[in-house]
Formats: C-alpha cells, structure tokens, sequence
C-alpha cells in the first residue's frame, strides 16, 4: 500500500499564473493510461526545470474535481528523460500548446518533483551565462571580420535570438559547431520547429535558413573551428535548417576539402537517414558520425509523425544499418513520448532492431509536442509499460543512453 508520504501532492497554477500546492489533493499522470506516479518515476526537480502553465486545461486528481485550478506541467533541463505527462481536462475553447516538453510535476516532501530520468552529463550543455554584451561582442567581432558571410549570419541569429549551444560553440571556439546547409526538407514533422503548416495553428519557434550555404563558406567555417578546437565537432544538420542529405553533394565536397587542410575533429551529420546513397556518398567523403533521428520502429507511428516524402522508414533504417557496418560512430536521436515510445509493440520492435543493428548511443530526446495532438495522431496507447522499462530494455541490449552527441 502506497505511503501518504510517497503520494505527491498538487501543484496547479491559479488564472492568474501564480504556482501553488494542495497538500490535500493528488494529481494524476498520463502514461499512455491515466494513473498516480510511481514514486521510482519521481526525483526532486533538477536545476533549470522550468514550471509552465497548460491554459485552459484542469489538472486531474484521484479524488474529486479540480475548478478554477489550471494544470502545471514542467519543461527538463537538457540531460533527462520525460517519463510521465501531466494528466488533466481540456475546456473546449483551450488554446493548441506551443512545442514544448510537458512533464509531469507535483510536490512531495515540501519541493516540486518531477517525473524525469537522469541520462547524460551536462557538460558543455549547462545552461550558460554570459557576462552582459559577451556574447554579442564575440559574434560582433567574428561578423566583422567576415562580412557577407550567410552562413556565418545564419549563425550569428542562432546563437542570439535561439540560444542554441551548438551555434554559439562557433563563437566560443569550443566542442561541436553548428554548420547548417539546407533550407529544404523532404519530411514535413508535426512538431517541426523550424516549419509548421499554416493550418497547425502554432508558429514555429525558429525560422529555417532561407537559401542554400555555398560551399566556400562551409569549408572556411569548418576550417577554423578545427584550427582552434583540437577536438572539435563540426556537425551538419540542425534545428534552424531541414534535411542536410539533400545537400549531399556539397556536404561531400565540403568534407574532402576541409579534411585536405585539417585532420582532427570529428565530422558528424544530424539528419532523418532518408537517403541511404546519399549518406554513402558523405561517408566515401570521410564523415565518421552520424546521429539518425526517429520517432519510432513502427512504421505507421513514425509515418504518422514524420509524414516523409519520397522514402519510409525501411530506409531510415537502412542508413543506421549502412553507418554501423562502415564503422561510423552511430547515434540515435529517438524522440520519446510516455504511451507511445513505451508501448509493448514499440519495445520489441526496438529491441528486434538493435539487437541486430547495436548502436553507439541512443540519445533519448523529448519530443515537443502538444500531447492531445499527437495522441489524436496515434489514437489510443496500447499496453504501455512505463519509460523505465524502455530504458531498461536499452540496458539490457547494452547500449548507453544519453541526450548529447557524443565521439569518445
């Protein structure tokens, strides 16, 4: 029998969006089912959760109705896993939920508690501060001296308004590089953040690059990172740009031309693994990582989510094969969603796949999403086992988890 010591308590948000808790009411989480937390699902709120208001949605509890109570949900900090949503009840005039990752949250032994796993080490991903004017001096300083460079510029933005690390590693001459090249893509992603559908009824939170890089300005970038970074990482494919492998030829002449000044650093490349020749071509280039994203084993949750154009997900799954048996250190950035990624069906399916294909990391990523949005995608969970029966399951096939690109 659950203690009443183990049994969270509510915290919910008044209209007004001031955070409060009821010791005297439970909350329900939505695991595919809804049900109360485990207490094992629950740790103290790391430093940087962010709590965020669900608007126009009531947080349910075991017992009873909760009114004039708005559901809270919390956003992770970068190195856990979401194992749990909130569960609440949606009033019909409720707004669509921007792309965020709404996790379970409630109080117990007097602090806020979240429904999250520990899975990698910030490292160079802790959240950063910058003295007033520190960053923007450096990319001042770095534009200056290299005027007319879009690539540059497209990063410059990335770096400032989107607070992307990878940009900024540009600008602080340290870890992995951002270095986007395309403006297109051949999937149209629900929870793309760099283009919606007018219909979605949500605005994306970064505006895609506009044109095409040319080649020079990748070599120049790609060149200097390495110069001052030993160990480098310059990775193609990133959030403000959509399908790097539809660039391939330029990326493979960028490879070979960067690679004929510099020899250390690791090359890696984010992308869908559409095109299985196309990756070829960057790994005859010299590419030596590749992280491969997905969503799912299945193929109708992953065309449901990803809706390609002009491949499935027997070739994604071709390119891992592809990278692993050249060598390639391979990573997958599968997009994680309590009730879904955890379904019986989903787990033997991974566990079919990597069995044969073991990869060097499966890097667990939430995936931002209006929940209601992506079940009404999917429809009802069916026999979900819990997000820690699917990290343990990563366990017992031996591949470690994580939630940032790593070469070691």
């Amino acid at each position: 029998m659950r203690r009443s010591s183990d049994t969270p308590m509510l915290a919910y948000a008044t209209p007004r969006g001031e955070i409060r808790y009821d010791a005297r009411s439970h909350p329900l989480a939505d695991a595919g089912v809804v049900r109360l937390p485990e207490r094992e699902e629950l740790i103290p709120a790391p430093v940087g959760t962010v709590p965020t208001l669900l608007p126009g949605r009531r947080p349910r509890l075991a017992r009873g109705r909760s009114t004039g109570r708005v559901a809270l949900g919390a956003l992770l900090p970068a190195g856990y896993t979401r194992l749990l949503l909130p569960a609440y009840d949606t009033a019909d005039d409720a707004p669509v939920l921007p792309l965020f990752g709404y996790t379970f949250a409630a109080m117990l032994d007097e602090q806020l508690y979240v429904a999250a796993a520990k899975t990698d080490e910030h490292g160079d991903w802790a959240p950063r501060r910058f003295a007033v004017g520190e960053l923007e001096a450096l990319v001042a300083a770095r534009l200056a001296a290299e005027p007319g460079d879009a690539l540059l510029a497209q990063v410059a933005r990335c770096s400032l308004e989107y607070g992307c690390f990878t940009a900024q590693n540009v600008f602080l001459e340290q870890g992995e590089a951002a270095i986007p090249v395309s403006p297109r893509c051949n999937a149209a992603c629900v929870g793309c953040i760099s283009e919606q559908r007018p219909e979605s009824g949500i605005p994306s939170p970064q505006e895609r690059i506009a044109r095409e890089v040319d080649l020079a300005a990748i070599v120049r970038l790609g060149v200097r990172h390495l110069e001052r970074v030993p160990d480098g990482i310059l990775s193609f494919g990133q959030g403000c740009e959509g399908e790097p492998l539809l660039r391939s030829t330029t990326i493979a002449r960028a490879i070979t031309a960067i690679r004929a000044e510099r020899r250390n650093g690791t090359i890696n490349c984010n992308t869908n693994g559409s095109l299985p020749r196309a990756l070829q071509s960057l790994i005859d280039a010299g590419l030596q990582a590749v992280r491969i994203s997905l969503n799912s084993f299945r193929p109708e949750v992953y065309a449901a989510y990803y809706r390609p154009t002009g491949y499935t997900l027997d070739d994604v799954l071709a390119s891992i094969r592809l990278a692993v048996d050249a060598g390639l250190r391979v990573s997958l950035n599968l997009l994680t969603f309590p009730g879904v990624s955890d379904e019986a069906e989903e787990i033997a399916a991974l566990r079919t796949f990597l069995t044969a294909t073991p990869v060097a990391l499966v890097q667990t990523r939430t995936l931002n999403i209006d929940p209601e949005r992506y079940r009404t995608l999917l429809g009802p969970a069916r026999r979900p086992l819990g997000m820690l029966r699917l990290l343990a399951t990563l366990a017992e096939l031996a591949i470690p988890v994580g939630n940032f690109t790593h070469v070691d």
